[in-house]
């Protein structure tokens, strides 16, 4: 790399993208990477204030930033992602397809501890479309020692799983189980039910059925396995969650065998909740607050079962950083500090 004047650059090739940026009409590259600079450019680059530019003077072991970008982004990249060209050094990565976007939080560490290089993403388990940019890459010199790259690139190799990824929600067939005398009984009408089909339609699954229960262990016992006979790959239980008396979800399902993943979670709202597995079918205890706040810990913990993960207690302990919703009058979620 060699820095030159401007007036001296006619037939230097750039080793840089030269930005131009004109408030309110444009922003991007006015010369790219490689373009061979010719006098009628020199007025050019000294109306966008250019006294020097960056010509190509490669030493050995030393790699410009596209190639950079490329090579970490290659390394880093996982399923369901899209790579763009480099622009101006940077590559953006965006979803091949819908679904949530994960990221090895060590991996991401690892290599914006490497000095010069930038990995830039969506906070881990963000649920994105296709399209949507998740992450982005680059080094900060114009030119980097390769010895760097070729330590993020066995970074990424060690880590034995991609850095980077967007993997779809699975299409289940979902149990519902509506408990509560007030409803069995024809007291007051149900209102978990409707709530509940639209999230699970919403992820892309189905409800296979829905049955009620009063508060009676065998009577929620009997309703689970029925679903599950039915082919219920996901069994959501509704109400009995708290420590009243009359509230027997959670013994009901650990009654079954079920393997108790958690009781409780330190997400507000939904601190009752209560995931198990009956073998390989994810079981959810679900709390009132699910009825009617807009976004609880249902809806950080379900599309992540969706994708085929297996949460264990530690990955709910987690969710106690940024657990606590603000209940905004208008919610934007998942575009909040929610589950983040």
């Amino acid at each position: 790399m060699k820095k030159i004047k401007v007036q001296e650059a006619v037939g230097a090739t750039l080793i840089h993208d030269i930005t131009q940026i004109i408030p309110g009409v444009y922003k991007g590259p006015r010369f790219r990477k490689g373009h061979v600079v010719q006098k009628e450019d020199i007025p050019v680059l000294l109306n966008m204030g250019k006294e020097h530019v960056f010509v190509w003077d490669q030493a050995s072991g030393l790699l410009h930033e596209n190639e950079a970008a490329e090579r970490l982004a290659r390394a880093a990249a996982g399923t369901g992602l899209v790579l763009d060209e480099p622009k101006e050094g940077k590559i953006t990565f965006t979803a091949a397809h819908d679904g949530l976007f994960y990221a090895s939080e060590e991996g991401v560490l690892a290599f914006n501890l490497l000095e010069g290089v930038v990995l830039s993403t969506l906070p881990n388990h963000y649920p994105v479309q296709t399209g949507a940019k998740v992450a982005g890459t680059r080094v900060v010199p114009l030119m980097i020692d390769e010895n760097v790259i070729i330590q993020a690139e066995e970074i990424a190799a060690k880590s034995g799983k991609s850095l980077l990824e967007v993997k779809p929600l699975r299409s289940l067939k979902v149990g519902i189980v509506i408990t509560g005398n007030e409803i069995y009984h024809g007291r007051i009408e149900d209102r978990f039910g409707p709530v509940l089909r639209a999230k699970v339609e919403n992820w892309g699954s189905v409800v296979l059925s829905e049955s009620l229960g009063s508060d009676d262990v065998e009577l929620i016992q009997k309703n689970i396995r029925e679903q599950i006979e039915k082919g219920a790959e996901m069994i959501l239980v509704s109400g009995g969650m708290s420590v009243d008396p009359d509230d027997v979800t959670p013994a009901a399902i650990k009654g079954l065998g079920a393997e108790v993943v958690t009781y409780g979670a330190p997400v507000l709202p939904g601190a009752m909740f209560l995931l198990a597995y009956l073998g390989d079918i994810p079981v959810m205890g679900l709390q009132g607050c699910v009825m009617y706040a807009k976004e609880t810990v249902f809806d950080l913990a379900a599309p992540r079962l969706l994708t085929g993960e297996r949460l264990e207690r530690l990955d709910i302990v987690k969710l106690g950083l940024g657990g606590l919703c603000l209940e905004c009058p208008v919610c934007t979620y998942p575009r909040c500090s929610f589950g983040k």
